[in-house]
């Protein structure tokens, strides 16, 4: 049996009822693991010391908060030995939960709390907590009846509990009222305006991210490295490098790039907007090194469609003794299908379940299914397709679409087309797909088919934009833009540049199906004449804006169509510019002429 250390000189009854609860105490503080706790709550019970609040607070502390309590013992104690809760027992129970898989019980507790009888009121931790589980549930509703309850209780000006709101909020999809809360506090904290940029980081209002980095400098707030991977996530994502590097300047300066995850970001940015070798520099310097370290450079070069170097790093990554987890496959598989290393691409679809135990995703069929599209294999991407778990997923068949169209292959183009619509997740870009592989066949009844299903049905896509970076601006272009303040002068300069890349040998290609034809505002894979796209504006808007010889980064949402990729190629050589285009499935590097795609794309 468990037995305290207890004085050894008789004491009257209630001083050493005080000292045993004492001991007790020491005990409890130092107590890491629930048999040992088990076996002094029993010494408590046996010496009726289970209604003493300090000791009871603690032993619920343990098992409600510690990783070695127990949540259900947790319950026991709550509803079988504390008499009245206080404050502080509601915020252990609320704050347990609020960490653990059932979240929704943190809220549960919360209103019961509440509803009590009992004199306790909620406080900054209890707010926090519940705001927390609001967050991970997605409660929204819930979410503004605690905000409301802050308001109440007089807590609207306690940072803590205000940053807290801004998370759940934020996670919630309400970041304009996340915004407002962040606008109205009276006092702000390095982590208020690190939430702020993570929820703008996250919920992709990029943009907004670096303006409130911005705002943050203006008030003389200092940084840390939560601040940094945050700019850096909307560095990446804006393809914004100047801005990149100089946070990456910052991390130096600040003594911060031996934090992992600051040196995981600052790869990933690297990436994302381009420049592998500063990536691989970042890398090379790194110390500590985690499995997303390995993934950032394994995945920046399958998608700049260097599947030769994401092999090689995978190599080095298993000889570091780093497992691999399905990120890494991901990279593998992309950079083997932009590179056509279809054999290699089908071997580590199989090492992923076969040696390192891990199911694959829809992601990974749907890299398998492009690997086997690319190459021309229409049949075996089909057949991946029907095997698989995810056949029901969109994705898949309209990737198996795209490849339709590279290969001009009807007969599985409108079987991928078929089960879009079947699935309900057909929209104008799959149409247009089918349309312009009905049109290189000179089926125009098929063509008329895909017309009159758009017009019928209605549906429509998302516009196509693309971002430029100048100087520590991003300028956002869509097709045939006029809205930028510097719109004549962008298309006095486009003239320019598409007499110069004519003179090269550039030629627009014809328009096999118009927009207007469509009633569609989608520029994916849509090949359209008497239209300028923002691509072609933001590489006039560059030239005009930068020194010779300055390489010019663009970003798209959607895939570069082939009139765009042909005008860039030209560009390229006519104004001796290297060109970076990052699109929604690869990079694209255009230099003297030619793209790093090899025109496999």
């Amino acid at each position: 049996m468990f037995h305290a250390k207890l004085p050894s000189q008789p004491l009257p009854n209630d001083v050493f009822q005080a000292s045993k609860a004492k001991a007790i105490l020491a005990l409890l503080q130092g107590c890491n693991s629930l048999i040992r706790l088990k076996k002094i709550h029993a010494y408590v019970i046996t010496n009726g010391l289970q209604h003493q609040t300090a000791i009871s607070n603690k032993l619920l502390n343990f098992c409600a908060v510690s990783v070695s309590g127990c949540l259900a013992y947790a319950q026991l104690l709550f509803h079988h030995h504390i008499q009245n809760p206080q404050t502080q027992d509601w915020n252990s129970m609320i704050r347990g939960f609020s960490q653990s898989p059932s979240p929704l019980q943190a809220i549960f507790y919360y209103n019961h709390m509440l509803s009590s009888a009992s004199d306790s009121c909620p406080d900054t931790f209890t707010f926090s907590f519940v705001l927390k589980a609001c967050e991970k549930v997605k409660a929204q509703t819930k979410c503004k009846e605690v905000h409301g309850a802050v308001v109440r209780y007089g807590y609207e000006n306690d940072v803590v509990v205000c940053t807290n709101l801004i998370r759940s909020y934020s996670c919630n999809g309400s970041i304009d009222t996340a915004q407002r809360v962040f606008d109205n506090m009276l006092e702000r904290d390095l982590v208020s305006w690190n939430s702020m940029i993570s929820c703008y980081s996250q919920r992709g209002f990029h943009h907004e991210a670096l303006s409130t980095y911005n705002l943050m400098r203006k008030e003389n707030v200092g940084l840390d490295g939560f601040t940094l991977v945050g700019l850096l996530s909307s560095c990446a994502h804006l393809g914004a490098l100047n801005t990149g590097v100089t946070v990456h300047r910052i991390a130096r300066e600040k003594g911060l790039l031996g934090n992992v995850y600051v040196g995981n970001a600052l790869i990933d940015m690297y990436a994302k907007c381009g420049n592998l070798d500063s990536a691989l520099s970042v890398f090379e310097r790194m110390q500590n090194r985690d499995v997303f370290t390995w993934n950032s450079m394994i995945v920046g070069y399958g998608v700049h469609g260097r599947g030769d170097e994401s092999i090689s790093f995978f190599g080095q990554m298993l000889m570091a003794g780093v497992r691999p987890n399905s990120i890494t496959f991901l990279g593998l598989l992309c950079g083997c299908s932009h590179q056509g290393l279809v054999e290699k691409g089908v071997e580590y679809f199989n090492v992923m379940s076969f040696k390192f135990n891990i199911k694959p995703g829809i992601k990974h069929y749907g890299c398998l299914v492009d690997l086997f599209g690319r190459a021309g294999m229409l049949k075996k991407a089909l057949q991946v397709i029907r095997t698989s778990r995810a056949q029901d997923d969109p994705v898949l068949w309209r990737t198996l679409l795209g490849s339709c169209k590279i290969h001009k292959n009807v007969e599985i183009g409108e079987i991928a087309m078929r089960n879009l619509i079947q699935l309900g997740s057909s929209n104008a870009g799959d149409y247009v797909l089918l349309a312009t592989i009905y049109f290189r066949e000179k089926d125009a009844d098929g063509v008329a088919r895909m017309r009159k299903l758009i017009k019928t049905q209605g549906v429509k896509t998302t516009p196509g934009w693309s971002w430029i970076e100048i100087g520590d601006q991003v300028h956002k272009f869509v097709v045939d833009d006029k809205s930028h303040p510097d719109a004549n002068e962008i298309y006095q300069k486009l003239r320019v540049v598409v007499h110069q890349a004519a003179l090269h040998g550039y030629v627009q290609e014809g328009s096999l199906i118009t927009v207007s034809e469509f009633n569609s505002t989608d520029t994916d894979c849509l090949e359209t004449s008497g239209s300028c796209h923002g691509e072609k504006l933001a590489i006039a808007f560059g030239l005009a804006r930068t020194p010779e010889g300055t390489c010019l980064r663009i970003v798209k949402n959607l895939r570069v169509c082939r009139d765009c990729h042909s005008f860039t190629k030209f560009v390229s050589q006519a104004f001796n510019r290297e060109i970076v285009v990052r699109d929604r499935v690869r990079f694209h590097h255009f230099k003297g002429g030619l793209c790093s795609c090899k025109d496999y794309w």
